[in-house]
């Protein structure tokens, strides 16, 4: 295990457990960078350009075509919070944004329709997941994705403050009987705009509240995938994984992102047997931090608690690398009596 690893996972154990105990922040930077971090923060806001209005609205009914007529099955329904990556910001149509080309992808596996319900909002932090968890209970949901964690670096949020209330929000869903897949913090350090020595403290930051979001969601119940660099290559090597402000995804960005979300999706629900659902790359069972710490470093990795363990479960965690899933075409869509949107989403999901 690399040097960098042990110590992030090391630091993201004692914010997972200052989360825990309520305790506040920790100092993580040198008295000496703050001025200088202030002066290339504010450099970096000015060459982010600002995106225009609220994300499109995309909450209804996906996968219209495997309504039965003959039976009162009610849809699935998926809960989205979070921030505006989850709310799809940067994108202007609806079926473009995470939560819809999810919701289309679960319908094609699953052969049934799925609700979405996105109460995700553009600059909310992880203390505003508990207002964004009372709209979406009333819903009923049987899964939530949540991604968040971004906004809490840039305004400077307490990780130990930001992961409690993730951490909240997980145990919260999962009493109400809602499998929870998390999305954890992207890495910063991957910004254009972002120049070092930033660069490199928000890529340090992002990697530790990523670690830590891991630690506390998997002890909550839940899982979570590593988002990093919003799968790293692609994005790195091409400006057209991003929309206008250099800074949100576009609506190729948020394909790739959803791609790398879907199997575990589907897997958190039982879609299918392990071994016919989408090839695994990688398997391993390792200590809850270092699993965690593993997988900042890797996008697209998905960790869980390993409970062939037993009691073990919450200590160790089963790290996946899975393979990601081509998404059905959410492109078509039709009005249904009784929701906002209906969309067909009937395409064939496979394996890329």
């Amino acid at each position: 295990m690399a040097a960098s690893e042990v110590s992030r996972a090391r630091v993201a154990r004692k914010i997972a457990t200052a989360a825990a105990y309520g305790g506040g922040g920790l100092g993580l930077l040198g008295v000496g960078l703050i001025g200088l971090l202030v002066t290339e923060s504010k450099l970096a806001v000015r060459a982010v350009g600002l995106l225009e209005g609220d994300p499109p609205p995309a909450d209804g009914v996906y996968g219209a075509a495997f309504a039965d007529p003959a039976s009162d099955q009610p849809p699935l329904v998926l809960a989205f919070l979070g921030d505006s990556t989850a709310a799809g910001l940067g994108v202007t149509k609806g079926e473009e944004t995470p939560g819809a080309l999810l919701a289309t992808g679960l319908a094609s596996v699953a052969e049934r329709r799925v609700r979405l319900v996105n109460v995700a909002r553009s600059g909310a932090q992880s203390v505003e997941l508990a207002g964004q968890l009372e709209l979406a209970l009333p819903h009923r949901p049987e899964l939530a994705v949540i991604i968040v964690g971004a906004n809490d670096v840039t305004k400077h949020t307490a990780a130990p403050v930001a992961v409690r209330q993730l951490g909240e929000t997980v145990r919260a869903l999962r009493a109400a009987g809602c499998q929870v897949v998390v999305g954890t913090c992207p890495d910063l350090g991957t910004i254009k705009p972002v120049r070092p020595p930033l660069r490199w403290v928000a890529r340090r930051l992002s990697r530790q509240l990523a670690t830590a979001q891991t630690i506390a969601v998997v002890e909550q119940g839940g899982r979570t995938v590593s988002l990093g660099s919003l799968l790293g290559p692609e994005f790195a090597a091409r400006p057209e994984m991003f929309a206008a402000d250099r800074y949100h995804p576009s609506a190729q960005g948020y394909a790739t992102a959803a791609m790398a979300l879907l199997p575990s999706l589907c897997a958190a629900l039982d879609l299918w047997p392990e071994e016919s659902g989408p090839r695994i790359e990688a398997e391993q069972v390792l200590p809850m931090a270092v699993a965690a710490a593993a997988a900042a470093g890797r996008s697209g990795t998905e960790v869980a608690a390993a409970e062939r363990l037993g009691d073990l479960g919450r200590r160790w965690a089963q790290v996946k690398l899975r393979l990601r899933l081509g998404l059905p075409d959410s492109s078509e869509s039709v009005p249904e009596a009784g929701s906002a949107n209906s969309h067909t989403g009937t395409g064939d999901v496979r394996a890329t």
